[in-house]
């Protein structure tokens, strides 16, 4: 027998019995897990086709954010779940993207971008993280001070809490965070100016110093960033470093875009934090 053709099968017959076993209700879930329990995906229209797929990636989304492993992504064992995904929402819906705006000529709400929300079931997520070999982050999430020092062509400039430009960045940042379950937490100038950090000595500042100033104010614990446009990576190069079980990690991103970069990040502290050691 095939076993890789074969897997979406067995998974799905796994899945049924533990479903049964554990008497799944939406009722079962604590509303303290409903933003982990969560995930979105932009699709495009309400057709089934599309939903499959907006399924599919956010079952990968809320695996790894549950368990706190990126490794997940791409794993096909996690890949396998997604043919049986309907099995682990609750429910699910759609928000228009282009909603209040008027349909254009030759254009159908079936091709207009859709916001699908999915919301899983705690107990069978956390099942499928078990057939997976895998469990649940269940410890308290630290807030993550994120010291960021931005280099793109033409101005340098540390990301903080304060300041009104940069908005996009700012926001995909904290969509990354958001992504992950992560909350995060972004220094102000006043709070960079009593440390004398700027942009030249961010990047090199101690762990130790960061995580200090994140514990006296801004979170639980100090991710440090640098990202830097490249013309030969033909996008923007990420460094991140972060203290976790007893030692820093160091990783690298490059030739991509700010949104990959941010995502890069906030998986790593992820995978880091929760225990899953070495970020790629």
């Amino acid at each position: 027998m095939d076993i890789k053709a074969a897997l979406p099968r067995i998974v799905g017959a796994i899945l049924t019995v533990l479903l049964l076993c554990c008497g799944v209700a939406v009722a079962a879930d604590d509303a303290s897990d409903a933003d982990l329990y969560q995930s979105q995906a932009v699709v495009t229209g309400r057709g089934d086709a599309n939903r499959a797929l907006g399924l599919a990636q956010c079952l990968q989304d809320v695996l790894v954010k549950v368990s706190g492993d990126p490794r997940l992504i791409g794993d096909p064992a996690a890949i396998a779940l997604g043919a049986n995904v309907a099995g682990l929402v609750t429910r699910f819906e759609y928000h228009d993207r282009l909603s209040g705006q008027p349909i254009h000529d030759e254009q159908g709400s079936y091709d207009r971008p859709q916001d699908l929300t999915v919301y899983f079931n705690k107990t069978a997520l956390d099942s499928s993280l078990n057939l997976l070999g895998r469990q649940p982050w269940r410890a308290a999430r630290p807030r993550v001070a994120v010291f960021l020092d931005i280099r793109p062509p033409k101005r340098v400039f540390v990301m903080t809490g304060d300041d009104d430009e940069d908005a996009d960045m700012r926001s995909a940042l904290q969509a990354a965070a958001t992504k992950v379950g992560l909350p995060i937490a972004l220094p102000t100038k006043a709070q960079l100016a009593q440390k004398g950090w700027t942009v030249q000595t961010l990047p090199t500042a101690d762990l130790t110093e960061l995580n200090a100033a994140a514990k006296a104010g801004i979170g639980d614990t100090a991710l440090s960033g640098e990202l830097v446009w490249s013309n030969e990576a033909m996008g923007w190069v990420a460094e991140w470093r972060i203290n976790g079980q007893h030692k820093t990690f160091h990783w690298q991103i490059r030739g991509v875009g700010f949104d990959d970069a941010f995502r890069n990040g906030m998986r790593g502290a992820l995978q880091v934090l929760s225990g899953h050691g070495q970020p790629q």
